[in-house]
């Protein structure tokens, strides 16, 4: 696999991403859900000023310093995958770490720049692209758009449960985009195929190290 190949890979991402994440934001009050399926999924608009699935760090420096972050690990994951594929790493790690990427970028774009180029979204207006008063929000400071909405579960907890038992329950409570998934998907399938991903590297490297022990006479 070559490196044109993951930033295809990213950019397919993130084309499918933002445009979903646009439709939604010029479509679209808050809070409002369109059923897909019924009982188990939902495109629901809400936004977050935080971390994937709607959590969140603190403040407006908080907010600020996660926006940093996942620049940073932009720019670090992009020059680390050119590494692997100058090392002939597994194609499925490099689709993955692809992947990962894309999410992350996803999601630093809301940040960097959704509060800019959108205006405020609320429960009565579709949020305007390009206001002309301005966006809601400074470069650095905008709201993450989630969408995906899997509500699998809706209802009470049995009595016999410790501590939930009686109360309400939705299982997947989470909403999230597409950048959200492109992440879990990567780093799940990494964590379950992580022997077969490295084991020809492992192989490779420990060749190696064994043509580099001097022969005993």
């Amino acid at each position: 696999m070559k490196y044109r190949h993951v930033i295809w890979i990213v950019v397919a991402v993130l084309v499918i991403d933002q445009a979903l994440k646009f439709w939604i934001k010029t479509h679209m009050n808050f809070n409002q859900e369109y059923i897909i399926f019924p009982n188990w999924f939902r495109i629901h608009f809400t936004e977050n000023p935080g971390m994937a699935y709607g959590l969140e760090l603190g403040g407006e420096w908080g907010k600020v310093l996660l926006t940093l972050f996942r620049l940073a690990a932009v720019v670090i994951g992009f020059r680390y995958m050119r590494t692997l594929v100058k090392q002939q790493h597994h194609t499925g790690l490099l689709i993955c770490g692809a992947l990962i990427l894309a999410g992350a970028a996803g999601n630093l774009i809301d940040s960097m720049f959704y509060g800019l180029i959108f205006s405020e979204t609320n429960f009565y207006d579709v949020a305007t692209f390009l206001p002309k008063g301005g966006g809601y929000a400074g470069f650095l400071h905008g709201k993450v758009v989630d969408m995906l909405y899997f509500p699998v579960y809706r209802g009470y907890l049995p009595q016999w449960i410790p501590f939930k038992g009686g109360d309400y329950f939705v299982f997947f409570n989470p909403i999230f985009n597409i950048a959200d998934a492109a992440i879990s998907v990567g780093v799940i399938t990494i964590l379950v195929f992580q022997k077969r991903f490295f084991a020809k590297h492992h192989e490779k490297a420990a060749a190696e190290k064994a043509q580099e022990v001097p022969v005993a006479k």
